[in-house]
């Protein structure tokens, strides 16, 4: 569920916030110049980075007048830094947050500098993403746009703007998705028209410089900075860093300069630690394999048939027997599912290997059992495991016959060359599962 839209009373217009978490540290984030509060949770890895930050404070989003659902401006008269600021103040007002940190990506970076500087009372810290003090280059400022570059920087960005075609430069780690390129064409087609964003990036964004404030900043400062950021680079989050006394500064790898692109998490976690105190707990590890799922075929009717006592017998044997062919194909049992098996293994043709050869073993016994594989990344949760993958698996296992092991696609691709075959069983829609799946049966 995306969080409610408010809005808190700036100047003349309206400012459009969101709230989202509960937790005792409030948390305001100042994206870059334009935004778009109600679209941003359109895109995963976005509305991830905004919940992970809500896991841990009261969150406090918003959209800069001019932008977003917020009131526009008219050109003639653009917002100034200034302004933005006071805009920060306003949300909070209007959330009843009488102190909060400040966490400001890009363009926000010296909005929450020169919030926390001019109200040090109401600011516990910053963490600035990816931000500068200056974008245009000086005689003692070697790090931003040179003055004759500007007129062809400004014509490109308004070229480039609302195809999703900045993402080459701001993530270039996302740029071979094409849904994410043209979900962010729409982000900043809903953010600002094209026109008024070369305006405002020309007028205001081009013309800020906050070199003075730095000295002045005296709240915990947390900088973090991609190595390889082609947008705004490597440079201008180190002189942030080296000019704000006590800042603490992280250099992240990669080249994304969008705070969702890339090592996500990483930044997180930085941010996290020194908001709190307190580092997250690692994820679980998550490791490659092929999943293998088995069900005995109609078990609660032969259960009803044998008996108590045979039917616990017939059991025993079977795991014996599953147990002895898991050894054998180097697989790993998960865990029993009452009438079949969870395993794992490292290689998929040992895995197919063991699914047929538990399926003949089995029926030696006069059971029939079923057997469907997947391979994908799991998560390894202590004895368990977990993960889109596992579900896979148990999927594909529901479409197999009585004596039959499935396969999806991809386990099938995977042992090209190993002298397995198969017969095409069609494109099957899964249970719960998006999408449609190639699934092949196994040839003895």
């Amino acid at each position: 569920m995306e969080p409610e839209t408010h809005y808190a009373r700036a100047g003349e217009g309206y400012i459009g916030y969101q709230v989202i978490g509960g937790g005792t540290l409030d948390l305001v984030f100042i994206p870059s110049w334009s935004s778009n509060v109600d679209v941003m949770w359109d895109d995963p890895s976005l509305a991830h980075f905004l919940r992970r930050l809500a896991s841990f404070a009261r969150l406090i989003c918003f959209d800069k007048r001019g932008t977003g659902v917020s009131d526009p401006v008219s050109l003639a008269a653009l917002p100034t830094l200034e302004q933005w600021a006071d805009d920060v103040l306003a949300v909070m007002d209007a959330a009843r947050s009488t102190h909060a940190a400040l966490v400001g990506h890009a363009e926000g970076v010296p909005m929450a500098m020169l919030f926390a500087a001019s109200h040090p009372e109401r600011t516990t810290a910053l963490v600035l993403m990816e931000g500068f003090a200056r974008l245009q280059r000086d005689i003692d400022y070697p790090h931003g746009i040179a003055p004759e570059q500007v007129a062809t920087f400004l014509r490109r960005y308004e070229e480039r703007w609302g195809t999703g075609a900045n993402v080459d430069q701001i993530a270039p780690s996302r740029a071979d998705d094409p849904r994410f390129r043209q979900w962010y064409g729409r982000y900043e087609r809903c953010a600002i028209g094209r026109g008024a964003s070369t305006a405002v990036y020309g007028s205001t964004i081009l013309g800020i410089d906050v070199r003075p404030l730095l000295p002045t900043i005296h709240v915990p400062t947390l900088v973090l900075h991609s190595h390889g950021n082609r947008h705004v680079r490597l440079g201008h989050g180190q002189y942030l860093a080296a000019h704000i006394a006590g800042a603490k500064y992280v250099e992240l790898a990669g080249d994304d300069h969008l705070f969702y692109a890339g090592d996500v998490d990483r930044r997180l976690d930085e941010a996290e630690e020194f908001l709190t105190g307190t580092r997250p707990a690692p994820e679980s590890d998550r490791v490659f394999a092929t999943i293998l799922f088995t069900d005995i075929v109609r078990s609660t009717e032969r259960a009803a048939e044998l008996g108590d006592r045979r039917w616990r017998e017939l059991l025993d044997e079977h795991d014996a027997r599953v147990r002895r062919e898991l050894a054998r194909h180097r697989g790993c049992l998960v865990h029993s599912t009452g009438d079949g098996v969870l395993a794992t293994f490292d290689g998929p043709a040992r895995a197919i290997r063991c699914g047929d050869a538990i399926t003949r073993s089995i029926r030696e016994i006069g059971i029939d059992v079923r057997s469907g594989l997947h391979a994908g990344e799991v998560e390894q949760r202590g004895d368990d495991i977990g993960g889109i993958a596992v579900h896979l698996a148990a999927r594909v296992m529901e479409t197999a016959a009585p004596g039959e092991v499935i396969v999806s696609s991809t386990v099938k691709d995977l042992v090209a060359g190993s002298g397995l075959n198969f017969a095409a069983r069609g494109a099957h829609v899964l249970r719960g599962v998006p999408g449609e799946w190639r699934l092949f049966a196994v040839e003895r």
